[in-house]
């Protein structure tokens, strides 16, 4: 390629890439890799300009990137820490907005053109469903929103002609495995699984487990919530609906492998027997870049893989009776319509409970079970219905562990 062109291309690029940017959960770890992955671009010359900013209570770490990346305006959902903010810092210029309806006010807006929603479990749908529905794109770590509203998200990116793009290493793994593949010849996904902090446990060993054993994964640093979700492999259940909206394929060519190494983000196997895998170090700023940039590929520090260093990769299948959770997350999406919603209420509930040390570690599937049990399953898949049930889920459980 001659430099001349070369710069056309890339300067090109540069233009193509401009974005403002809003992102959901700025101050957890999937919204902190954000910046830190906003940044590397600024470093490139590409125009990615942080707009909104986020947090649920943390106004120190909001601070620091306020301070860093001057945003126009930010919203902290706690409004007591909101008033806690308003007191402690002054910043000219900035826009402060407090609670649920401050985060819908800003997702509403036209001044930004990229949403990341970092935000844990289910206050994660409404707002991406207004990012797409006023023609924004979506980079998505909030895997609920699709587990609980796959069919309605579906629906809307092919009416507004917008874009959604996995976060989750295994769902950008795939993504990044099929670019230049013709979608009708894949035989299965692969999705990789650490197996979390009770991979060597036996059932018994794990059936009382404590909150500090649950939260002790070997390979990742991450907020409470998907660090339990990993230790039941919930996570990966989620992860199963996940990929069968994002990449429109029928649960039965989904298959989970725990790979403890965590090397190989994830798979794909095509009709002719070929395996695409996309390997790299765990770290979450790679498919966050990428979901930025796509389909483009851009320069970065960030750590690269030594195969000198690797001296094995192992896999397995995961044992269906130790995890359960992923087990019920295949049969959920098998049942299809409202079951996904109950699932994802009564886990996140669950693992709360678990969480506040109100009930043991084993109780998180059985409470699950009991309520898709107790659930008569329906094929209307609205915001309205899917809140319903939510909220319906969440209160049945909440009274009964007064």
């Amino acid at each position: 390629m001659v430099p001349g062109f070369f710069h056309f291309i890339y300067s090109s690029l540069l233009h193509n890439l401009s974005k403002n940017v809003a992102i959901l959960g700025s101050t957890g770890s999937i919204g902190c890799n954000s910046l830190e992955a906003i940044e590397n671009l600024k470093m490139q010359g590409f125009g990615i300009n942080v707009k909104y900013l986020t947090t649920n209570t943390r106004i120190d770490k909001l601070a620091e990137q306020i301070e860093r990346y001057s945003p126009s305006g930010v919203v902290i959902q706690d409004k007591t820490a909101c008033d806690e903010f308003k007191n402690k810092y002054s910043f000219e210029d900035l826009e402060i907005l407090s609670g649920r309806e401050g985060l819908m006010e800003i997702v509403s807006r036209d001044d930004f053109n990229f949403l990341i929603n970092a935000l844990v479990g289910f206050s994660g749908l409404e707002p991406t469903i207004k990012s797409i529905s006023t023609g924004k794109d979506v980079a998505l770590a909030n895997k609920e929103t699709l587990v609980v509203g796959g069919k309605l998200i579906t629906e809307l990116l092919q009416k507004h002609g917008t874009k959604l793009l996995p976060i989750d290493s295994e769902h950008s793994a795939i993504l990044q495995c099929l670019v230049g593949e013709n979608c009708k010849t894949i035989s299965k996904l692969i999705l990789t699984a650490s197996g979390g902090p009770f991979l060597n446990k036996s059932i018994n060993d794990i059936r009382n487990s404590s909150v500090e054993d649950a939260l002790a994964h070997p390979n990742w640093k991450m907020g409470n919530k998907i660090t339990i979700d990993s230790a039941t492999m919930m996570n990966k259940g989620l992860e199963v609906i996940e990929a069968r909206w994002l990449f429109d394929i029928e649960v039965k060519n989904i298959e989970v492998l725990i790979h403890p190494q965590s090397i190989i983000h994830s798979m794909v196997e095509f009709i002719d027997g070929s395996v695409k895998a996309q390997l790299g170090i765990p770290d979450m700023k790679v498919p966050i870049q990428y979901a930025i940039t796509y389909p483009e590929r851009i320069v970065s520090d960030f750590p690269k893989i030594d195969f000198k260093k690797i001296k094995t990769l192992t896999f397995e299948e995961p044992d269906l009776q130790k995890f359960k959770c992923l087990k019920i997350a295949y049969d959920v999406i098998n049942g299809g319509g409202t079951y996904p919603a109950v699932l994802n209420a009564a886990n996140e509930v669950a693992v709360d409970l678990f969480l506040k040390k109100k009930i043991q570690f084993y109780r998180i599937p059985e409470i699950i079970e009991k309520e898709l049990d107790e659930h008569k399953n329906s094929d209307e898949i609205s915001l309205d219905n899917i809140l319903q049930i939510d909220s319906l889920i969440r209160k049945k459980i909440m009274n009964h562990h007064k």
